[in-house]
């Protein structure tokens, strides 16, 4: 059979509270845990706007992890990295046990958006993957 191409989709909306909560609660802990240095520096480059990032960066990974199918997502949030583009755009970059899914499903693509506003933060992760059908 031919493989046919499908699109996985995830998506994931976080209050921004809950985040800054965390960063005040368990601060440097909780950062290093969920996310690169990458991200934390263009988080960090706004201190008023850093729970928003942050949420947005937490949302996405939610949103990866529901697109790959990753149910059971243990202590692997900093290989799912989003990384903001100069052009302003973000992307995704995979690592470790997030990539190993991505490849075990044949993901060839990834498409991210984000967004944010006051109380919320929220993303999209569309995956283009080879499927192959059941005969």
């Amino acid at each position: 059979m031919t493989a046919v191409p499908v699109l996985r989709v995830g998506i994931d909306l976080v209050r921004v509270r809950e985040i800054a909560d965390s960063v005040a609660t368990f601060g440097e802990r909780y950062l290093a845990r969920l996310y690169t240095t990458a991200e934390r520096a263009y988080a960090e480059s706004d201190a008023v706007r850093m729970p928003e990032r942050l949420a947005a960066r937490f949302a996405a990974k939610e949103a990866t992890i529901k697109a790959l199918g990753l149910v059971e997502h243990e202590g692997a949030w900093r290989d799912i990295e989003v990384l903001r583009m100069p052009s302003g755009r973000c992307e995704l970059r995979l690592h470790g046990t997030a990539r190993a899914a991505a490849d075990a499903l044949g993901a060839g693509s990834f498409a991210v958006s984000l967004s944010h506003e006051a109380e919320y933060a929220t993303a999209v992760v569309v995956a283009t993957v080879q499927h192959v059908p059941l005969a």
